[in-house]
């Protein structure tokens, strides 16, 4: 699954704040293989890292493609490193994939514009956590840019995020925006964002 893509040119992004060399504890997991378990849970629109989590525990050709041995990170492993790369260096690592994906679209004839011919766009709903008190929004603490949105079964406190792949699962674009924002208005900027 994996085997086209060659994660090198990010590895400065990956690698950030990990104790490389000299004494000390080593690294027990190649962040690597943490984001290629990242891709995969995506492409499979599992919602939560426990399910994540279960899967590569319970399946050794998951583990195998992700490039794990028999242990597997734990949550909070995968917590860690979502807040050591931060937001900035998630950007990169997309800005880098989606460039991979033109580059190995190569089979595949490109638009005028940047796009593949056949892609498809998935939204998904991201909760955020708050501890706001219903009767009195000022007391409390949450997250201040999170809103009110409609979700499939009741409405949700979040953020509303939209992905656009091409037919063989390689990101194109990605957007976020908060849960009150309705996902036809994020399209066109998704578009504009995967056509560069």
């Amino acid at each position: 699954m994996f085997e086209n893509l060659d994660l090198t040119p990010i590895q400065l992004v990956l690698w950030k704040g990990l104790h490389v060399e000299g004494p000390g504890k080593p690294v027990k997991y190649n962040p690597e293989s943490d984001l290629r378990a990242l891709m995969l849970r995506q492409l499979e629109q599992n919602p939560y890292i426990k399910d994540l989590v279960k899967r590569l525990r319970r399946n050794p050709y998951i583990r195998r493609i992700c490039g794990y041995g028999c242990e597997v990170p734990t949550e909070a492993h995968f917590s860690q490193m979502k807040k050591r790369i931060g937001m900035g260096g998630f950007k990169a690592i997309e800005r880098f994939l989606r460039r991979e994906a033109i580059r190995l679209g190569a089979t595949h004839p490109f638009l005028a514009p940047g796009l593949v011919h056949a892609s498809a766009v998935d939204g998904t709903d991201l909760p955020a956590w708050s501890s706001r008190d219903s009767h009195d929004t000022l007391r409390g603490r949450g997250d201040p840019e999170a809103r009110l949105g409609r979700g499939p079964k009741s409405f949700y406190l979040g953020y509303r995020s939209l992905f656009l792949t091409d037919m063989e699962g390689f990101p194109l674009g990605h957007v976020e925006a908060p849960a009150n924002r309705n996902e036809k208005m994020l399209v066109e900027k998704l578009l504009e964002e995967a056509a560069g």
